[in-house]
């Protein structure tokens, strides 16, 4: 196949703090229950050993984001995180302006460490509400009540940070458009800089999988989301993501990294990487040691699998990013960033411009209204294309 010459993006790194109190029902993501010691300098040790081991794949870039998530990175230390940081910067040097997320429960264990993570160098926190209603925080086993959430709100709003986001969820089991709402509005009365605010669905190999609950229909999600999303620019949130509102320059940054088909590094138990190496015209995908007894086993390499993103493969890979957000699509990003000629883009894009679902000019490509509602179709459409 044809290629063209690669830039390398931005580069960020994600760092994957295994342990929670307990597992959600929800939630597929790579958690295990904590034990009775975290074995926190033992894994900070290791998480810098992950990443000393993948600065061949900096290639002379500053980060421009980190985002620590989980499980539930709250539950460490302040001063963990702070060393953590320390060493990270000690190996890979920081953009002025790095946007650095830790992913916090709202807690009041965790509450309280909120002050020291800020000092410790975090510049935005990410917390998981997910509901303010405590019969459906009991079904989705969240281990914290609505008032804590809300404490949690409040007190990072008078921390030194740039921002702070609030994950809430919709279409819960039972939920009705009303309590939808209610939800929405207790969320968007607590004035977070962002708000993520997204569909649950059932995941293979959870709880909720083995037993699922009685969600809405589609036209009860219908209203929802139809409601929702004018309720949150009402309120001076700008959707720039399938599920993600910031108030004006308060986007998340790095999210944004991966949806605009950036690198990241990934370190951390079960963490995935995603690297361009312009010198090879290759992309490649990294996946770390899955289970922390495995990850912290010194004589291991902490690399699982590692494998190639084929020239085929790349189409599909960069759209699923990058049509996620309502942005318009430049089109000589495609090409820099994949290495493939814009006709293979242009071909693998024909249905979904022919139906209307993407905007297609001589600079970009968009997502129309109708293609936001149908980005599934589209995404369909683009692995059944033969490129």
């Amino acid at each position: 196949m044809t290629t063209t010459n690669m830039q390398l993006p931005p580069l960020s790194l994600y760092v994957h703090i295994p342990w929670c109190v307990q597992k959600c029902p929800y939630c597929d993501f790579n958690s295990h229950a904590q034990p009775e010691i975290i074995p926190e300098a033992q894994y900070i040790a290791c998480l810098l050993d992950d990443l000393a081991a993948d600065l061949r794949y900096v290639q002379g870039r500053k980060l421009t984001s980190i985002f620590i998530g989980g499980g539930t990175p709250s539950l460490f230390s302040a001063a963990g995180i702070q060393g953590l940081l320390q060493g990270i910067e000690a190996l890979i040097p920081f953009n002025p302006n790095i946007e650095i997320t830790l992913e916090a429960n709202p807690g009041t264990f965790e509450t309280e460490r909120f002050a020291g993570f800020a000092d410790a160098g975090v510049t935005r926190l990410s917390i998981g509400v997910q509901s303010l209603q405590q019969q459906q925080l009991q079904r989705l086993g969240r281990i914290h009540n609505s008032e804590q959430a809300q404490i949690a709100a409040q007190h990072a709003s008078t921390l030194a940070l740039t921002s702070f986001n609030l994950d809430l969820m919709h279409g819960l089991p039972e939920q009705t458009l009303a309590t939808a709402m209610a939800d929405l509005e207790g969320i968007i009365a607590l004035n977070p800089p962002h708000i993520s605010w997204y569909q649950l669905t059932i995941e293979p190999n959870t709880m909720f999988a083995s037993k699922p609950p009685v969600l809405p229909n589609d036209d009860v999600l219908w209203d929802i989301y139809e409601q929702g999303h004018i309720r949150l620019a009402a309120a001076g949130y700008e959707q720039y993501e399938v599920s993600a509102y910031g108030k004006p320059r308060h986007r998340g940054q790095h999210n944004l990294n991966y949806w605009r088909f950036g690198d990241y590094l990934g370190i951390g138990c079960g963490a995935h990487g995603k690297i361009t190496l312009p010198d090879q015209q290759q992309i490649i995908r990294t996946e770390k040691v899955k289970h922390p007894r495995g990850y912290l086993d010194l004589t291991r390499n902490f690399v699982f699998k590692q494998w190639q993103v084929e020239p085929d493969e790349r189409v599909f890979e960069y759209f699923m990013n990058r049509l996620r957000l309502l942005e318009p699509v430049p089109k000589s990003e495609f090409s820099a960033f994949t290495g493939l000629p814009l006709d293979k883009a242009d071909k693998a894009l024909a249905d979904s411009i022919r139906k209307g679902f993407i905007e297609n000019t001589a600079e970009h490509w968009q997502t129309t209204a109708t293609g936001r509602l149908y980005l599934n179709q589209v995404l369909s459409d683009l692995l059944t294309e033969d490129n």
